[in-house]
């Protein structure tokens, strides 16, 4: 069906498609594009919560192995793309270090930290780009800490983290970009290997359970992930969130009062503006979804940024609403592969929101600059967000 297509991938970074998810959900909730000479197999894709819930969690009969055939290349060896008891296992060897009670450890120290920082230099100018000055800058600096990346790296490590994610649209940037990491990660390595210093990548080398630790191919894979999964997408949605105070006064005012809101806030964007809105998925085995036949082999892409906003889950979905009845949604996914980093988001944009209300009062958007937007196909974020607020100095 010509008018449930993808747009080209020129077009990716300005998409709209909201709109066109909307009618899919109504019309045609399992969208399904014949093959063609670049790929003979038929493709499907799912437009409702309860398809892509279901998607997710059967894990055994769509197997995350696309990703790894897709991504291999740039992020060599992938969890994401293993399943069954060798992704569990893989899964095991870092998932300690990402529970919510080992993330709060890098909040005083590092989280709160860079965020002071950052706006140490704006909070006096009274106006700045907060995608240019904050979002951007902050989740990258956060991981590469953890990690144990030296943080006047980070924005080689951000260049490096946009060109892994879109390797698959520009293959020779994307293989150097990968490269490039790698050797820098090398000699980190080989140092925490001879003496740890606390930081996640002294726990990635030296993880074990039952004897079994991660093979170099692994790690330098898991580090190729998370760098970007820990840059690229928090950084989209905190603007996200941005975005909708400095939009909206009342509400802006109203969660500065209250912070108890922040939380609130934070899951309503999630599922309202999710940072990556596509998961994909093959089918093991002939199957069906919601009443449609799905060939074993063929590709299945899950829209959970379209599931973000079925109206049979929650009530008039299009709308921002903090106030709505919470329930999950899917901006991490869910089932075997939900995202690990899920906590650190969460810390990460708690304080992030919290840290701007306190330092840049009045918060609203720049008057005398364009109007941002959230745009994007895949990923989804403002490019740009001009604000202005009453200057201050100091804490």
């Amino acid at each position: 069906m010509t008018e449930f297509t993808t747009p080209p991938y020129d077009e990716w970074d300005d998409a709209q498609p909201y709109a066109m998810w909307a009618r899919a959900r109504r019309e045609c909730p399992v969208v399904e594009t014949p093959g063609n000479d670049w790929a003979p197999q038929p493709t499907f894709a799912t437009t409702t919560f309860a398809d892509a819930d279901r998607v997710l969690r059967d894990a055994e009969t769509f197997s995350a192995s696309i990703n790894g055939e897709v991504m291999a290349p740039f992020m060599g060896e992938l969890m994401l793309g293993l399943d069954g008891e060798e992704h569990r296992r893989y899964r095991s060897l870092v998932a300690q270090a990402f529970k919510r009670s080992s993330i709060e450890r890098w909040k005083p120290e590092l989280v709160d930290a860079v965020l002071a920082r950052l706006l140490d230099e704006i909070a006096p100018l009274g106006r700045a780009d907060l995608v240019e000055t904050i979002t951007s800058k902050f989740p990258v600096q956060v991981i590469c800490g953890i990690v144990g990346v030296p943080l006047e790296d980070h924005e080689r490590f951000n260049a490096w983290a946009e060109q892994i994610n879109f390797g698959p649209l520009n293959p020779d940037e994307g293989l150097a970009a990968s490269a490039a990491m790698v050797e820098y990660l090398e000699p980190l390595v080989a140092a925490r290997r001879a003496e740890p210093t606390g930081d996640l990548l002294s726990e990635l080398v030296h993880a074990e359970i039952d004897g079994e630790r991660l093979t170099d191919a692994r790690l330098y894979g898991f580090l190729r992930l998370l760098l970007p999964a820990g840059a690229e997408t928090t950084y989209r949605v905190f603007g996200s969130a941005l975005l909708a105070l400095a939009g909206d006064t009342a509400l802006r005012d109203r969660v500065a009062n209250d912070r108890s809101l922040v939380a609130a806030l934070i899951e309503e964007t999630l599922r309202w503006e999710t940072s990556v809105t596509m998961v994909s998925r093959r089918a093991t085995a002939d199957t069906e979804i919601n009443g449609v036949a799905v060939p074993a082999g063929c590709p299945v892409t899950v829209y959970n940024g379209a599931a973000n906003r079925d109206d049979e889950r929650w009530p008039d979905a299009e709308s921002f609403d903090i106030d709505r009845e919470h329930v999950s949604h899917l901006a991490f996914g869910t089932g075997p592969h939900q995202c690990l980093g899920m906590h650190l988001a969460r810390v990460e944009l708690e304080a992030g929101v919290n840290a701007v209300l306190d330092r840049l009062p009045d918060l609203r958007l720049d008057p005398d600059e364009p109007a941002p937007v959230i745009a994007g196909f895949a990923f989804r974020g403002p490019q740009t967000l001009p604000v202005a607020w009453t200057a201050t100095s100091g804490v």
